[in-house]
């Protein structure tokens, strides 16, 4: 049993350090399906994706899917986000977690972008009033976990990515991997490193790539369609620890760190600190760092920097079951910032 957990151990770390050595800052814009890098759910934002070592539940489908192990029994979650407020885009997320037995935990987690209605435009006629389009970007992952021992816990997720509007659309696969590892005499120190959005290149079809072409001096006309240029999917790697300190009985702080290895942008830093009442009410904060970030004619994000949130765990009965409420903010120049509210309930 050793000598397959430090395999699996291993195999992440080549994998990892493959895709450290391939990240090019460089490269920016050169990756698609970048909602892949979009985090939908409001806990896990408001620590600015800094828990990526500790994330437990269905959150964990997202930085690291090993934190789907410790769900006890089920776990139902949705989550609503107005990403960068003004720019009418919306993030809903939703899906489930289930134990099997003592040692495994599979969960499916959709997620889905949606742009409202944009004008069709025509070089005839740029102002439009020809109609509306609405592209939706989704994908769908079913994910597995297992728990090695008290301290090791490993997870899988297959991802289905759909890109589409009315006569052009995308399809491909993604692949993750995360490996989590919890020690310490109160459990407080916790680790993890995951490998997210492996898979092959895409492209796009449909009639949207379709012309009419009239064939030189012959007066016939035909219909010709250009070939996509592939997409490469945008990988990262995540490493992440945390440590509880455990203040007394009702009080919990803890404070988290991780650093995000991105193949086609630049690397983040993250760190976030979070403080426990009773385990009940919740309240946290982030910051995320990326080279240039403070000159405007060097800077590549959207986002400022800071984060916070807030979660509210309410108990129902005395097997555990619990209904909890989340809420993040994400600061963002320009816009009026990320809002993300969120809804889970343990059974």
């Amino acid at each position: 049993m050793k000598s397959v957990k430090s395999g699996i151990i291993f195999l992440l770390l080549i994998m990892s350090i493959n895709v450290l050595m391939a990240g090019n800052e460089n490269r920016a814009g050169q990756a698609g399906a970048m909602e892949l890098l979009v985090n939908p759910w409001a806990r896990s934002s408001g620590w600015g994706g800094a828990n990526s070592g500790c994330i437990r539940g269905l959150e964990a489908t997202n930085s690291n899917v090993a934190g789907i192990a410790f769900v006890p029994k089920t776990e139902i979650s949705f989550a609503h986000t107005n990403w960068l407020q003004g720019s009418g885009v919306d993030v809903n997320a939703f899906g489930f977690v289930q134990k099997l037995g003592e040692s495994n935990a599979i969960a499916m987690s959709v997620t889905a972008m949606s742009f409202g209605q944009i004008e069709i435009t025509t070089v005839d006629m740029p102002d439009g009033g020809i109609g509306t389009y609405s592209p939706v970007l989704a994908n769908i992952g079913i994910s597995y976990s297992h728990m090695f021992s008290n301290s090791i816990y490993g997870g899988v997720t297959v991802r289905a990515i759909s890109e589409s509007m009315a006569n052009l659309s995308a399809a491909g696969v993604a692949f993750d991997a995360g490996i989590q590892y919890v020690t310490g005499e109160k459990e407080q120190i916790k680790f993890g490193i995951s490998l997210n959005n492996v898979g092959p290149t895409m492209s796009f079809k449909g009639d949207g790539l379709s012309f009419k072409a009239d064939v030189l001096s012959s007066g016939v006309s035909l219909t010709a369609e250009q070939r996509s240029q592939t997409f490469e999917l945008p990988s990262c790697v995540r490493i992440g620890g945390s440590y509880d300190f455990h203040i007394s009985e009702l009080h919990r702080l803890t404070l988290a760190a991780t650093f995000t290895s991105n193949s086609f942008t630049k690397d983040q830093y993250q760190a976030g600190l979070e403080y426990s009442l009773k385990e009940i009410f919740m309240i946290r904060g982030g910051y995320v760092f990326e080279k240039g970030m403070y000159d405007i004619t060097t800077r590549t994000t959207v986002y400022t920097g800071p984060t916070a949130g807030f979660s509210f765990d309410v108990p129902y009965n005395k097997k555990g079951g619990k209904v909890t409420i989340d809420y993040s903010y994400r600061l963002s120049d320009p816009f009026a910032g990320t809002h993300a509210i969120g809804a889970k309930i343990n059974l």
